[in-house]
């Protein structure tokens, strides 16, 4: 079983959401106030620019999971600076190539404009700057979302047994939030969690993001269920094929990395950000445990003791009042940009992800109970 754990603790999980895609670009000349690469934008970047990012990518992502905003046309594309900060948007051209183009156009206008100090044109295999995103890209439906996890849609309802759990029955079938709390009070109960008490929420906020709550949900890179478990991942919880989809074990298979992924972690996460605010420290974690989910707990641990990719977390822990939880999480990643392979994608994930917490919080089941009042 320690070796299960171990070799799950190393599992990437994948997830469907897209990152930006760059496409062919026509020929043009080079122009002479335009830098070599997006990454000196970033290298250059001071780590107080973090400040507020948080909030505005929350606000840019909103507007492509809701179809709304900028993105209410989803033929467009939205551009954004280093901080999150909406710059503009554009429509998008009859292809590819031409979208680039003008893409190009806009950067190059709003550094004329001096909305920013520089600019950089994309091309096949290059992120531009001020960065872009497509408001056309595979998203999850929340409202669908919503109605599967609270069993609003009664063929969303479930009842079974996963190891020494039971759950519901088949003449009273549970929900999905139902089911993930049981399991989690279960096995705290045992003393088999050491998880911050905020996290099911978040790990709700996954189901949602990840798989739209559908019980079949099958991503091209082979992750399965609620959860987009990949095959060595639910190896190691020692499930057989025919269970790879059982949500129970899904939820039960989850919180098992998590918890082995908390735990590795808790210790250069308190030598680094021990005298932060309990709450604060509580919401920083939650969030690094969201990120590790998706991109590897080793590379998060990279961000907080490795002698370079650790320069942001010392400046965000010595100055920390300056700053949100989710502002230092965001700038740890966003200032290690192409040093590791964590990135805007990752972003894009944990907003997404608190963008689904958000939601489950204004229903009119779950605002006013515990499960929405954890800090």
């Amino acid at each position: 079983m320690a070796k299960s754990l171990k070799r799950l603790n190393r599992v990437v999980l994948i997830c469907g959401l897209a990152m930006f895609w760059v496409a062919p670009l026509k020929a043009e000349e080079p122009h002479a106030d335009t830098p070599g690469d997006w990454l000196d934008v970033v290298r250059t970047s001071p780590y107080w620019v973090s400040q507020g990012v948080y909030r505005n990518m929350l606000t840019i992502r909103q507007w492509v999971l809701n179809e709304s905003g900028y993105c209410a046309d989803p033929d467009r594309h939205i551009l954004f600076d280093m901080r999150g900060r909406f710059l503009a948007w554009i429509s998008d051209g009859t292809n590819r190539a031409a979208t680039q183009q003008r893409l190009n156009e806009t950067r190059h206008s709003l550094h004329q404009s001096q909305q920013v100090k520089t600019w950089v044109a994309g091309a096949a295999g290059r992120i531009g700057y001020p960065f872009a995103l497509a408001c056309n890209q595979p998203h999850v439906n929340l409202d669908e979302a919503l109605a599967r996890y609270l069993g609003t849609l009664p063929t969303s309802r479930l009842w079974g047994t996963w190891d020494d759990l039971t759950f519901a029955s088949s003449q009273q079938p549970g929900s999905l939030h139902d089911a993930l709390m049981y399991v989690y009070r279960t096995r705290q109960q045992q003393q088999r969690l050491t998880l911050p008490k905020v996290l099911p929420r978040y790990l709700a906020g996954q189901i949602l993001i990840e798989s739209g709550g559908q019980t079949r949900a099958h991503s091209t890179a082979n992750a399965r269920g609620i959860l987009q478990l990949s095959p060595p991942a639910l190896s190691d919880c020692q499930l057989a094929p025919e269970n790879y989809w059982h949500r129970l074990a899904q939820i039960d298979c989850a919180l098992r990395l998590m918890d082995q992924n908390a735990r590795n972690l808790r210790p250069v996460f308190e030598s680094r950000f021990g005298h932060l605010p309990e709450d604060k420290q509580d919401r920083l974690f939650t969030l690094l445990l969201i990120q590790a989910y998706h991109g590897g707990a080793g590379r998060v641990q990279a961000l907080l003791e490795d002698e370079t990719l650790a320069k942001p977390a010392i400046y965000f822990a010595a100055h920390h009042e300056r700053f949100t939880a989710g502002d230092m999480a965001f700038g740890m990643v966003f200032h290690n940009l192409g040093r590791d392979r964590l990135g805007l994608a990752s972003l894009y994930y944990v907003a997404d992800v608190q963008l689904a917490t958000e939601a489950l919080c204004r229903t009119t089941a779950l605002k006013a109970t515990e499960f929405c009042q954890w800090k």
